[in-house]
């Protein structure tokens, strides 16, 4: 899961951080506290048999809240484990999808101030190995369905909690599970999204997760016959690739906006002072104005949300030191704009280069999808839970940089949205690193905000 910078909303107005009353009682939170630690407990790292433990448990723990053993499935069959639990509606047409992994970045001991699989208590934090990624969501969800199997919570439609085993390697599990469920209705994903505080505590924003760009890697290499270093000649792999990086470095892609990005920078904009948050402004009312194009470019900040953008990462090149290069070659990552195919950037890299002799290949095969719209029904919901928390709190539409499973299922036309229920400073955020933690103290607003969510749009 990647998270907005503080940066992005340094300058916003601050909203005060009184709250109306919220449905969730402390014995729920400290309910939830319980299933955190129990999760965590699980090294559900790539290959680790924790991940199926964990799938195991989660799914013992919806059948004895209430789900009927026929709707709980655990399939150990395909590339990672994968958890489908399902509460019945009225209807089983386009059912709604409550999306999470159950796996984790690994974690090593001796690197942590303490066990990284074993939950202990600082403060108002909670730290362990998944704390926030994902098994924070996966434990929010879970909660908030057997509160409401207890309560008697009756859906219109069929509700699927989906839990992929793989998310944070190859995502094959995600990809099955999304060829499954490509009728569904909407995809909820606990993965992305989520709300900014500042360093003071107060909330600065939603963030309403609606796109993600692809990632891809590609491999641009040249091959030489070679020879001895004494007999140097002008055809030299190195020469022809270093010529190669400086025409990608120069090369800038061209602007691409989308609903989520337009709406991103009028709101950013209308809270940031200073030169760039007037170029954010004239941005979203003119994608054309170059002023304001090179003004987001230069900023790292926001280079990438305006588009398709490719950098030199790893470099290859000969095999001795005193023979000419047989070989040399350069890794260049894209981060590919929503709606634009890999295969149109590759044709672009060619179009850069400009040499007949550079071989450009994948790294991996692709992945990409279109963005989410901005769906009324969706935003309708979310403003309603944010309200209960924070109320006149902004909700501002992301693409998110990296990937998580909605990618899949926009790639079959499902609408899926990143829309986690927590609240965090940005500075508190160790996703992927050392001591991950999450706040006790959004634990309450988090139940309730799935709640009102699942509520919200299952009726």
């Amino acid at each position: 899961m990647r998270r907005l910078k503080l940066s992005l909303f340094a300058a916003m107005a601050a909203v005060s951080p009184a709250m109306a009353q919220e449905n969730a009682t402390s014995k729920d939170v400290e309910a939830a506290i319980s299933m955190l630690g129990d999760a965590i407990a699980f090294r559900s790292v790539e290959g680790s048999p924790d991940v199926l433990r964990y799938a195991e448990h989660l799914a013992a723990r919806l059948k004895s809240g209430g789900f009927a053993d026929e709707d709980v499935e655990l399939d150990n069959s395909g590339p990672a484990p994968t958890l489908v639990a399902f509460y019945r509606g009225e209807t089983r047409d386009a059912p709604i999808i409550l999306s999470g992994h159950m796996d984790v970045v690994e974690a090593k001991a001796e690197d942590w101030e303490q066990d990284p699989f074993v939950m202990t208590r600082e403060g108002d934090f909670l730290i362990g190995r998944g704390a926030i990624d994902n098994k924070w969501g996966v434990t929010m969800m879970v909660a908030t369905l057997l509160h409401l199997k207890s309560e008697g919570f009756k859906p219109k439609r069929d509700i699927a909690l989906v839990l992929s085993g793989d998310e944070e390697t190859s995502m094959a599990s995600t990809a099955i599970l999304a060829e499954r469920f490509k009728n569904a209705g909407l995809v909820l994903n606990s993965d992305g999204g989520g709300g900014t505080l500042g360093e003071d505590g107060a909330a600065l924003a939603y963030n309403l997760q609606t796109a993600e760009k692809t990632y891809t890697d590609f491999e641009i290499a040249f091959t030489n016959p070679g020879g001895h270093s004494s007999r140097p000649s002008k055809e030299n792999a190195i020469y022809r690739l270093a010529k190669a990086i400086d025409r990608i470095g120069a090369y800038e892609f061209p602007v691409e906006t989308s609903e989520t990005t337009l709406e991103f920078f009028r709101q950013t904009g209308a809270k940031t002072p200073g030169a760039l948050g007037q170029a954010m402004l004239r941005f979203a009312e003119n994608p054309k104005d170059k002023k304001a194009v090179k003004t987001l470019r230069a900023d790292p900040e926001y280079v990438g949300q305006t588009g398709t953008t490719c950098v030199a990462t790893m470099l290859a090149g000969g095999h001795a030191l005193n023979a000419l290069p047989q070989r040399a070659a350069v890794s260049v990552n894209c981060r590919i704009f929503p709606g634009v195919t890999p295969e149109a950037v590759k044709e672009t890299l060619a179009q850069i280069v400009d040499d007949p002799d550079a071989a450009i290949d994948y790294v991996d095969p692709p992945h990409y999808s279109d963005g989410s719209p901005m769906r009324e029904d969706v935003l309708a919901a979310v403003r309603k839970s944010i309200e209960a928390r924070y109320p006149g709190l902004s909700i501002t539409p992301q693409m998110s940089a990296g990937a998580s499973d909605s990618l899949f299922f926009r790639m079959h036309g499902v609408d899926s949205y990143g829309v986690s229920g927590l609240f965090l400073k940005p500075s508190d955020d160790f996703t992927h690193g050392l001591n991950e933690r999450a706040p006790i103290s959004s634990i309450a607003g988090a139940l309730d905000h799935w709640r009102t969510l699942i509520t919200e749009l299952a009726k």
